[in-house]
């Protein structure tokens, strides 16, 4: 069985492609390639991927997600989301990413916050900055079976100019119809790609078995937070 182990060697390949330039455009070496051990969960993370998310209840509330992920263990991803690639993007939220064994071994009630990535994979609704085609393509042969929790804290969509109220679930696209066209132009312009021309490329990607329990939005009741007042402890 692959794992995130896999995942995280495509991604890092990924990364890589994505920074690749020829020598007159490079910038300068640093001066030292030790890392800093004072940014050091920073500096673990090693890839982006660009995804598009709704909120969970909500579906005409989407938006693109620049996700930047490091490897927390061997099934284990975590990834931090921003609304763009600019040096002044704002942190919208967090995203974590497990294997189908771990997603299989969670309680019912856990799995309702989770969303299957099978359909962001085939739709070519996800996909990977800069990579070349083939290195996406192996990424994407390893993504498509596994889960993941997303919140969202700032909702740029609405025009917050802060990280206002709480935590928002998203969850991702489960078939055709559902992502928005001008959403996906936005996307597709940004890096000069088609959705359609991703879907088509990624059509011999076998479909992974989604675990019943993830997407529970789709069974009609769609799970989000709610604010209430208790009681403090003392």
């Amino acid at each position: 069985m692959k794992t995130l182990n896999l995942f995280i060697a495509s991604l890092f390949i990924t990364a890589i492609a994505a920074v690749a330039q020829s020598p007159a455009e490079a910038p300068a070496a640093p001066k030292s390639s030790e890392p800093n051990p004072d940014l050091a969960p920073i500096s673990a993370i090693g890839a982006h991927v660009c995804g598009i998310h709704f909120y969970s209840g909500n579906m005409k509330r989407q938006l693109i997600a620049q996700h930047y992920c490091a490897h927390l263990s061997d099934e284990v991803l975590q990834c931090v989301l921003y609304d763009s690639e600019k040096k002044d993007a704002r942190l919208i939220g967090v995203e974590y990413i497990v294997s189908a064994k771990i997603f299989e071994s969670l309680p019912a009630d856990e799995k309702k916050f989770w969303h299957s990535h099978n359909y962001e994979v085939k739709s070519g609704a996800l996909t990977a900055p800069g990579a070349p085609e083939a290195a996406e393509k192996d990424l994407m042969k390893v993504l498509i079976g596994t889960y993941g929790k997303t919140w969202h804290t700032w909702q740029v969509d609405r025009g917050d100019k802060l990280p206002l109220g709480i935590p928002q679930l998203m969850m991702a696209f489960t078939k055709d119809g559902q992502l928005d066209p001008k959403i996906a132009a936005e996307r597709d312009r940004l890096y000069s790609i088609s959705v359609a021309a991703k879907k088509a490329a990624r059509a011999d990607i076998p479909d992974a078995k989604i675990d019943p329990g993830a997407d529970a939005w789709q069974k009609g009741s769609a799970v989000q937070l709610d604010l209430k007042t208790v009681s403090m402890t003392k």
